[in-house]
């Protein structure tokens, strides 16, 4: 990697990260955020999958994980719900026809190892993984419903596996790349909302802002946030490249973007304290979506296991 290596978007990047910002200014709103938790907003999707960036980095795309970045931070900025990461990998994968649907947003994609799969009960296309290998699948019988901790639909399933896809590394880092950038902007989405609480909030006849015990560590976690997202950025770059250590910046990027985004959530709790755990709150589906997704690495292989692997531990 270049030591001078610029990491800002060009116009045709930035130009990108602005339309989708306006698309989840306009119609991710925190209305449709909470309701999400009860009902998957299956025209917002489509109308995001309208915008091509499902289609970014396949054949028919003109795109690569740079462009992903761009895309994903200004989606994890507005919470935006949906199998985002999963689709990212799968988008990689999948033969033309299933492509196409999911890249128009006509069918919901799931990935993982059956039985338990996420996005399963409201799923059209599966993908089974095991290992490096991953199958274009069909799902056997009903689907049982279990509810998360981010309000994802999840359920119990068998699949019958279809199709042999190709083999699965970069699809997977891609995904880990995609899914740092998510979580980077999403933990500064609530650190940025408990800053402005700190800010207004009034304890002993002053700010709750001006105590170090409450400054601190939102500046620590700005501090984290902004490495993580540098590092996806950088494993972007790297995934584009072709570059020997493109999937190892990728596991790290992934990793370090968890860390720094649940740090963020837990430090954004303390300052809201209360009102920090309430349904109705500021935090709290920013919060939870958060920690769902640092608990669900997307791909077959975990980011702790793969950066493991790519160092030869």
């Amino acid at each position: 990697m270049s030591a001078g290596l610029d990491l800002g978007f060009d116009d045709a990047q930035q130009a990108v990260a602005d339309a989708v910002a306006g698309f989840c200014r306009d119609r991710c709103t925190e209305t449709v955020v909470r309701a999400a938790a009860d009902e998957f907003p299956f025209a917002l999707w489509r109308d995001l999958a309208a915008l091509g960036v499902f289609a970014i980095a396949t054949p028919e795309g003109d795109g690569g994980a740079v462009e992903i970045v761009a895309v994903m931070e200004s989606l994890g900025r507005a919470v935006h719900p949906g199998p985002l990461a999963e689709t990212t990998f799968a988008m990689q994968l999948l033969p033309a026809a299933e492509r196409a649907r999911v890249a128009a947003g006509e069918a919901i994609v799931a990935v993982g190892a059956p039985p338990l799969l996420p996005w399963a009960p409201i799923a059209g296309v599966f993908v089974e993984v095991a290992g490096d290998a991953a199958w274009l699948a069909a799902r056997e019988g009903a689907i049982e419903p279990l509810s998360t901790l981010g309000g994802e639909p999840w359920g119990r399933v068998a699949l019958l596996r279809r199709a042999r896809l190709a083999e699965t590394s970069r699809a997977q880092a891609l995904a880990q790349i995609a899914l740092a950038a998510y979580l980077g902007a999403a933990g500064r989405r609530i650190v940025d909302a408990a800053a402005d609480h700190a800010r207004t909030r009034r304890q002993f006849g002053r700010a709750i802002a001006t105590f170090q015990a409450v400054s601190h560590p939102l500046a620590d976690a700005v501090i984290a946030l902004d490495a993580a997202a540098t590092l996806a950025r950088v494993a972007a770059w790297e995934w584009d490249a072709r570059t020997p250590p493109a999937a190892m910046r990728a596991a790290a990027a992934r990793l370090s973007a968890s860390r720094a985004a649940e740090f963020a959530a837990h430090a954004s709790h303390q300052v809201f304290g209360a009102l920090g755990v309430m349904r109705d709150g500021p935090a709290y589906f920013t919060s939870r979506r958060i920690l769902q997704l640092v608990a669900t690495p997307p791909g077959p292989t975990p980011a702790r296991a793969m950066l493991l692997a790519s160092l030869g531990l």
